[in-house]
């Protein structure tokens, strides 16, 4: 038998984080409907961030809900790829990056080499 890596969400659940942190998990839902609540940006380009941040973070949870709730919010299909592709070469922009570290430590240690006899 398979065991999931990921329990599916569930009223247990639910209910034992309400009992754990109840005032901590009030203050986060007021948060979350804040944050994607219509504003300067409309509630389909907050979820539609949402969901590229999600695969940036590789939340499977955020990923469903986020992309469900970008579906309800009015993006299209395509709209969703395009955002999952931008986190992508984000993602992969970041390595690129950070490869300049890589790139001064290996001049470093050529420099350390140069020097010894």
């Amino acid at each position: 038998m398979e065991t999931a890596l990921y329990p599916q969400a569930s009223a247990e659940i639910a209910r034992k984080r309400r009992e754990l942190a109840p005032k901590q998990l009030e203050a986060f839902r007021a948060f979350s409907a804040a944050a994607f609540a219509e504003g300067a940006l409309s509630a389909k380009t907050k979820q539609l961030i949402a969901v590229a941040v999600a695969h940036t973070t590789q939340c499977p949870y955020c990923i469903r809900g986020h992309t469900e709730g970008a579906l309800k919010a009015g993006a299209s299909e395509a709209e969703i790829m395009e955002a999952i592709w931008v986190a992508a070469e984000m993602r992969a922009g970041g390595a690129y990056a950070h490869s300049a570290l890589a790139i001064d430590t290996m001049a470093a240690h050529a420099q350390a080499a140069a020097r010894t006899p």
